[in-house]
């Protein structure tokens, strides 16, 4: 355990006024039909267990998806879901394989499970190489469109890695997947190795209840149940259920956010390339972009003392240039903009 180095989670900074673009929470709350869904689970039910099944989420999520209720898994927000992946799907004699440049739980699970890994270098403009991926190994893992980075990858080539790799799981991580990249769950009933998990907390709104799940064969949803219940039976409480269910049937609600979101993207990426950044594409709902003159650091703590928070990344030193910059709104996109034309002064 004292070797183990845990994931640092972004910033929750206690201060009022603040323009927070750093942990990639969506701008807009939830729908109104999940603050009345709360509201009606606030009641004397409380006192009862929740089902530990979850039973009529993975029907509302299947049939969301059009799969059925088996190849659905729960749990308390997508990293709970990815730990339990990690430990019931991907630790084999031989590595698992993700990129260099990712989401910074995977080494941290690798670490907590013991499992060996091998990284996997992006290319020189920050995308995955799916060939890079055509060797002996224990389990693939990465997420679409990639963290911090916001770069996606193709389905088609997703589906290229599924037909070169069919002894181990492929597990794709789609958090950000909504805010305009495509999804792999479209390929869960044609590849049985294929493992998609997503989450309530982006483009639902609904970081706040803790929601993740993961969509694939029943075979592989049937080992992650196996996992949870010698963990803990109940990881979705009745709050969260309930919001669950009424976030993903208000479909209307979720993809004008989204729209919203993919809009500001663009006018954010085009007037940042006019203060001098260079932008790379992104699927996701944030921007990862450096500045061509000034260093990635010294940025963040400038706009941290204008009250506008960002995420910067010290490691790998690839990407220390870089910021990662949450999609707010309209308003707050403005007022980033507005301080990075004073700074660059």
């Amino acid at each position: 355990m004292r070797r183990l180095t845990p994931y640092v989670p972004g910033e929750q900074p206690k201060l009022a006024n603040l323009v927070k673009l750093n942990t990639n929470e969506n701008p807009y709350g939830p729908s109104s039909k999940v603050i009345r869904a709360l509201q009606a689970e606030a009641a004397d039910s409380l006192r009862l267990y929740p089902d530990p099944n979850s039973d009529k989420l993975k029907v509302a999520i299947g049939e969301n998806y059009g799969l059925q209720a088996n190849q659905v898994f729960v749990g308390n927000g997508s990293d709970e879901v990815l730990a339990h992946v990690f430990q019931a799907l991907l630790k084999h004699d031989r590595p698992l394989l993700f990129p260099d440049i990712t989401y910074s739980f995977y080494p941290v699970y690798c670490g907590l499970y013991d499992i060996e890994f091998e990284l996997i270098p992006l290319n020189s403009s920050f995308e995955i190489e799916v060939s890079a991926y055509d060797k002996p190994n224990g389990g693939i893992i990465f997420p679409n469109p990639n963290a911090p980075t916001g770069v996606p990858l193709a389905l088609v080539e997703i589906e290229k890695l599924l037909k070169i790799n069919t002894e181990s799981v492929v597990v794709i991580d789609e958090a950000y997947v909504d805010f305009g990249t495509e999804s792999a769950v479209k390929l869960v009933n044609t590849y049985p190795n294929l493992l998609v998990t997503q989450t309530f907390s982006k483009a639902r709104s609904l970081a706040g209840l803790r929601v993740g799940y993961a969509l694939g064969h029943k075979d592989l949803i049937e080992a992650l149940i196996r996992v949870k219940d010698s963990f803990n039976s109940y990881p979705i409480d009745r709050f969260a259920e309930a919001g669950a269910i009424a976030a993903i049937q208000d479909k209307a609600y979720f993809s004008e956010t989204a729209k919203r979101v993919i809009a500001t993207r663009a006018a954010l990426g085009l007037e940042l390339q006019t203060l001098g950044f260079e932008v790379l594409p992104s699927g996701a709902n944030f921007i990862f972009a450096k500045h061509k003159m000034r260093d990635g650091a010294e940025l963040t703590e400038k706009l941290r003392d204008k009250n506008i928070i960002i995420r910067h990344f010290k490691k790998p030193v690839r990407i220390a240039p870089y910021l990662r910059i949450t999609v707010g709104t309209d308003a707050q996109s403005k007022q980033l903009v507005d301080a990075l034309r004073v700074i660059l002064k």
